[in-house]
């Protein structure tokens, strides 16, 4: 199967891509996805698609930005394949352009976050290279 890519830059393009963000979130209300996307635009945020025939199939959202523990880096943020395109090498095709987006950019690392309860992607960034550094808190100060 031959898949094409996209990065998206625009509020709009982004915004379209709420269907598949609330497979892997389903508490995220659209109202909130396009509520927050323009405040994470204007700080970098970007995603990237896999388009199969037009069709979106899988995307991951990006970030670069510098920490002092790593230097620059590229964050993949809410990677989600689309449920009927699972077990297809999307994931692989997202990581592989993350790993030359990162690159381009003289970025150092890639990060990322994974759900503690979403064993079968803990088991894939293993597969891709990824290790665990350390881990990610959390505080809730307001809903």
């Amino acid at each position: 199967m031959q898949y094409d890519l996209k990065e998206l830059i625009s509020y709009e393009e982004m915004k379209a891509q709420y269907f598949l963000l609330q497979q892997l979130n389903p508490k995220l209300q659209q109202n909130d996805y396009e509520t927050m996307l323009p405040d994470m635009i204007r700080n970098g945020y970007r995603q990237v698609v896999v388009l199969e025939n037009g069709a979106v199939t899988g995307m991951s959202g990006f970030w670069i930005n510098t920490k002092l523990y790593c230097g620059k880096y590229i964050e993949m943020d809410n990677v989600v394949t689309d449920a009927a395109h699972r077990n297809k090498g999307i994931g692989k095709i997202l990581c592989d352009w993350i790993t030359q987006k990162g690159r381009a950019e003289g970025c150092k690392h890639i990060l990322l976050d994974a759900y503690v309860i979403n064993r079968d992607a803990h088991r894939f960034y293993f597969r891709e290279g990824f290790f665990i550094e350390g881990f990610h808190m959390n505080k809730k100060i307001a809903d």
